[in-house]
């Protein structure tokens, strides 16, 4: 896992909102990245559900929240659709991002952990957390952080 202070690993991946580019925020706005096991399980549909019901603050901050994991750009799309998730879900293929955020697998299984990052304006690790953090002690993270 990635240390805070360290610099955010730079990546483009494609998404359900069509391709992103991590350098296109850097420097202007927070960034929420969340590594997340699997699509359309119960903890992890559950985190993400909460992330979409707390759009409209991460909006009023500026942040920038993308869920990501290897799933298909397919499989990622019909999630989306079906919670309405109304943020970047990118596409790991062959895992590259889980590899530059130093994102484990469990140990047993062929699923990544469950771990989640806020990006400052400076481009680096502000937070990191491995597991499950409530929207709110995230949207503290991105208050904390902001520059005036």
């Amino acid at each position: 896992m990635l240390k805070i202070g360290d610099p955010a690993p730079l990546f483009e991946a494609d998404s359900t909102e069509g391709p992103i580019r991590l350098q296109d925020w850097l420097g202007k706005q927070p960034i929420v990245l969340i590594f997340y096991p699997m699509d359309d399980t119960p903890g992890c549909t559950a985190q993400l559900c909460a992330v979409r019901d707390k759009k409209k603050e991460y909006d009023a901050l500026g942040a920038v929240v993308i869920g990501i994991n290897p799933a298909t750009m397919k499989d990622h799309l019909k999630f989306a659709e079906r919670h309405g998730l109304d943020f970047p879900i990118a596409v790991d293929k062959d895992e590259r991002i889980r590899k530059l955020y130093d994102v484990g697998k469990i140990l047993g299984l062929f699923l990544q952990q469950r771990i989640v990052y806020v990006i400052d304006k400076q481009g680096r690790i502000a937070y990191a957390y491995k597991g499950n953090p409530p929207s709110e002690v995230l949207i503290e993270v991105i208050l904390r952080t902001r520059t005036p």
